[in-house]
């Protein structure tokens, strides 16, 4: 199999084509959150883990001046599980400021800039405490600012497999289907398995940093 040449370099299409496909987590490893103790539940189990994975889903918008609610879907990574949350449910509001707004809780993902202002203007929610693993892999030399499956293909050595039709999908369903569960879970499970491979916490490039105005900071 090609090896990829270098950390520095982005892979080609090709080159993503031959790796192996990246081992995610499976649909029993995946929680949905709807009683009071799944949320407790998680709750303990989150906090437990100093660093998961997040990522957030949403309903796409197809008009430009339709306004956008997201996110519909907040999910959280774990060493061996996943939890979704549905930002509607009534128990979510609470779990999602306790968690996101930690400072002792690192969450780890792609594109966390993206997810500040919905998260602050449609939920009241302030991020804290998060590492953008795009700004962290450019500090650590790889010149280009990377998505998830470009991350994945350079640091994993796998190959990341995302349905555009399940990312187009409705995520502000009241049942979420298996492949989205799956599809979201390992959004979140893949950046937390980056952050691991990237080396060690104490690196100055993964050092939570709230900073929001900050143009340079690798974590926010």
């Amino acid at each position: 199999m090609t090896q990829l040449k270098s950390f520095r370099l982005r892979p080609s299409r090709e080159e993503v084509l031959l790796l192996p496909l990246f081992q995610g987590l499976k649909l029993e490893q995946i929680h949905t959150l709807d009683l009071a103790a799944d949320f407790e539940a998680a709750r303990r189990a989150i906090e437990r883990e100093r660093f998961v994975g997040f990522d957030t889903e949403s309903k796409p918008t197809f008009a430009k001046d339709v306004v956008r609610l997201g996110p519909h879907v907040i999910q959280f990574a774990l060493q061996g599980s996943a939890y979704i949350v549905q930002v509607q449910h009534p128990h979510a509001l609470a779990f999602l400021k306790a968690i996101l707004e930690s400072e002792e809780i690192v969450k780890v993902g792609f594109g966390l800039r993206s997810d500040r202002l919905p998260l602050s203007r449609n939920l009241g929610i302030q991020l804290r405490g998060g590492v953008d693993l795009s700004h962290a892999l450019r500090t650590l030399g790889h010149k280009d600012e990377l998505g998830i499956k470009a991350a994945v293909a350079v640091v994993l050595h796998q190959r990341l497999s995302k349905s555009k039709r399940v990312t187009l999908s409705n995520w502000a369903a009241r049942q979420l289907r298996p492949e989205q569960l799956i599809y979201a879970a390992n959004d979140a499970f893949a950046a937390l398995k980056v952050f691991n491979a990237i080396g060690s916490p104490d690196s100055p490039a993964l050092v939570p940093d709230d900073d929001e105005d900050s143009t340079q900071a690798t974590c926010h």
